[in-house]
């Protein structure tokens, strides 16, 4: 059996969107305000994915660099981003261990979509939190993002809707646990030529929120923070925010 649980997804993964190259306008103007105003030309991706976020920094103007734990995420990565003639560094590599990687220091590491739920525990949560510090700039920041939010985990919606366009739907079947959640993500193939479908799933032992995710930044030293609701700057509310945004800086 691989020990990459990604080695299933990372082919179907990048249905989650559109086009590699088109990204939403909101997230877009967000990253291109807050690298203007922390003056950021570099960048570390730490959990990379396929590389979307790399495209858009990249178009951005800023010098980027990718890592990720899973090869097969990766090699979709390099695949994407070299079919629009884009060279970026790549590393397979847990990002409980950047410094031993990265010399230098970024002016800005990112860890989107949920990166964050791989952590176990509040004790490996720190853990990766350091790392990503001690690969900033003095005065860099750490965007940190989650789809799960406090007013989603109080809900517990069983069957979360993400496409479904005539001839494919996908959706999340959520187990929830004490503190975890598993993520099914169903793949409904229906046209003329093709009726499947496909389950992938991923368990996460721990779901981190608002209350979590700022104690951990407080823990590994970082004072000034901020948190939003989504991309456009708006105060998270753990009552009404559907996503959950964190910028921290060094």
């Amino acid at each position: 059996m691989s020990s990459d649980p990604y080695e299933s997804f990372a082919e179907r993964y990048d249905l989650f969107f559109g086009p590699f190259d088109e990204h939403d306008p909101g997230k877009v103007s967000f990253f291109r305000e807050l690298f203007t105003h922390h003056n950021v030309s570099t960048v570390l991706d730490c959990a990379c994915g396929t590389g979307r976020d790399l495209h858009l920094f990249h178009s951005l103007g800023c010098k980027v660099l990718g890592s990720d734990i899973s090869p097969s995420m990766l090699a979709r990565a390099e695949r994407n981003l070299a079919s629009h003639h884009i060279d970026v560094p790549l590393e397979q590599i847990d990002y409980r261990e950047l410094p031993f990687t990265f010399a230098s220091e970024f002016d800005a590491v990112t860890c989107l979509s949920s990166a964050l739920f791989e952590m176990p525990n509040d004790a490996e949560l720190r853990r990766a939190l350091a790392s990503m510090r001690g690969v900033l700039r003095s005065g860099g920041i750490l965007v940190l993002s989650a789809g799960m939010c406090d007013r989603t985990w109080c809900e517990k919606p069983r069957f979360i809707p993400e496409i479904n366009r005539g001839d494919f739907t996908r959706l999340f079947v959520i187990d929830y646990f004490a503190r975890g959640a598993r993520f099914n993500v169903v793949d409904l193939h229906h046209n003329d030529t093709r009726e499947e479908m496909l389950v992938w799933s991923i368990t996460y032992e721990r779901v981190y929120l608002r209350a979590d995710i700022e104690a951990a930044l407080q823990a590994v030293g970082f004072h000034t923070y901020s948190f939003y609701g989504g991309f456009d700057f708006q105060p998270y509310d753990n009552e009404t925010s559907g996503m959950l945004v964190a910028v921290a800086q060094k």
